[in-house]
């Protein structure tokens, strides 16, 4: 089986936007049910300290956002050329 780069970085991408999205959604909605969630995601570390309550600004949504998108997907390019390459060698 071979691996279309671009189809699988682009799949990667979309879910990767839609977590985002879905994890800003949180932050503006239930900011004290995200925080439990991260909390519980660092294996109980105390974020309280580190934690800021005020709601993300419009920028650092949007950058966040194409960041994320963009490292997931050249992560998801690697993975099928990387899986492509291995795939050929067997």
């Amino acid at each position: 089986m071979k691996f279309k780069e671009s189809v699988l970085a682009n799949t990667l991408a979309v879910v990767a936007a839609a977590y985002y999205l879905i994890c800003t959604l949180l932050v503006f909605l239930t900011p004290g049910l995200y925080r439990q969630i991260a909390q519980s995601w660092m294996h109980g570390l105390a974020v309280n300290a580190v934690w800021n309550s005020q709601p993300p600004v419009a920028g650092t949504v949007i950058t966040g956002f194409l960041t994320f998108s963009l490292a997931s997907w050249v992560t998801g390019y690697f993975i099928a050329a990387t899986y492509n390459y291995l795939a050929k060698k067997n």
